[in-house]
């Protein structure tokens, strides 16, 4: 049972040390009987540097680049930058029990967000040295993981409509080469509520669930 039905949230705009929290507490606590739950949300601005990072992948280094502050998360990946109208998923899910390994969960990433911008005709790839998925060689979605006790935090952040000058600040994953684009460079009508209804549909169907509507998140 706890196998076929998966909670998700749509949290909206929200402080990232909130989401960190909580999704740490849920993991600590969680236990054979505790559904997975994906959770949707948008960050007020913040970088956060994962368990990767090197000193070099910070142009500035500080506790902040230009009023922005930098977190450390324990997530794994190098520096990158979150902000209003870029689509975070938050995946707390129980990769043992349902007998799924992180190459395989990282590899249904990809295919999500490949999928989901297929959907709306965008062309994407993946690059076998460089985890996420590029479209004209830039970087729109990023992902970054950590597996405790079995179980999935963190996730993956898609650049839908955002101001994307803060990655100009940072190489972001590291990578003095990166560049970063979004979809509204492709497609300027839609939404990230037009984003969030396939990504949903797609979770489905990856991951061979019913995916239930949770409304008690605070």
């Amino acid at each position: 049972m706890k196998n076929k039905i998966m909670f998700f949230e749509n949290i909206g705009l929200v402080d990232w040390i909130i989401i960190s929290d909580k999704m740490n507490d849920f993991t600590e606590t969680r236990d054979s009987f505790t559904f997975d739950e994906i959770w949707f949300a948008e960050h007020y601005p913040i970088f956060t540097t994962g368990l990767l990072n090197k000193d070099y992948s910070i142009k500035f280094n500080n506790n902040f680049i230009n009023n922005i502050p930098v977190v450390t998360s324990n997530r794994g990946g190098q520096i990158t930058y979150h902000g209003p109208g870029q689509q975070i998923l938050y995946f707390l899910i129980d990769l043992k029990r349902r007998k799924i390994n992180i190459r395989q969960f990282i590899d249904m990433m990809h295919v999500l967000i490949i999928d989901t911008l297929n959907y709306f005709s965008i062309n994407s790839i993946i690059k076998k040295k460089s985890p996420g998925v590029y479209v004209n060689d830039k970087k729109i979605c990023s992902l970054g993981l950590r597996v405790k006790k079995g179980c999935t935090l963190h996730g993956l952040s898609l650049n839908v409509d955002m101001n994307l000058d803060p990655f100009n600040y940072i190489y972001p994953c590291g990578d003095r080469y990166i560049k970063m684009t979004q979809i509204k460079d492709f497609s300027s009508l839609l939404t990230l509520k037009d984003i969030r209804v396939v990504l949903i549909k797609k979770l489905s169907q990856l991951l061979n669930v019913k995916i239930v509507k949770k409304s008690y998140f605070y």
